[in-house]
């Protein structure tokens, strides 16, 4: 029994298919995000969306059990708070660690779909960047 398996057999279905729908728009649409960190005129908007992105992860995993998902959404939660307070751009570290971050919730993403287990948290994921 997969990840898919696992959730619809504990929580109402309408409520894993919207998570499952929202997740992948997330997904979806963090690279691009963290790609326009590197752009001045672009950094306070993509950081913003991009905090609230993992926010909502946070706590949408959370509320599924779903632990290292909600565990590494918060440990980049408090990353991006961070980076809230600092001016833009972001450092190409920042960008290349944050789109690492991306691959593990997109590999994440896959899985659910496929319905198998959830891979374990890269390590080198974290080792933050000097935010």
């Amino acid at each position: 029994m997969g990840i898919r398996s696992d959730l619809e057999a504990n929580f109402d279905f309408d409520i894993v298919d919207e998570f499952l729908d929202h997740y992948s728009l997330m997904v979806e649409s963090m690279e691009i995000m963290i790609l326009d960190l590197a752009k001045t005129s672009m950094y306070e908007r993509s950081v913003n969306e991009l905090f609230r992105v993992f926010h909502n992860i946070k706590s949408a995993s959370s509320y599924l059990k779903i632990e290292s998902m909600s565990k590494l959404a918060a440990f980049v939660e408090d990353e991006l708070e961070t980076l809230r307070s600092k001016k833009g751009p972001a450092q190409e570290e920042t960008i290349n660690w944050l789109l690492e971050i991306s691959d593990m919730f997109a590999t994440w993403n896959n899985e659910i779909k496929v319905d198998t287990k959830l891979s374990k948290v890269k390590i080198s994921l974290l080792s933050t960047p000097d935010i």
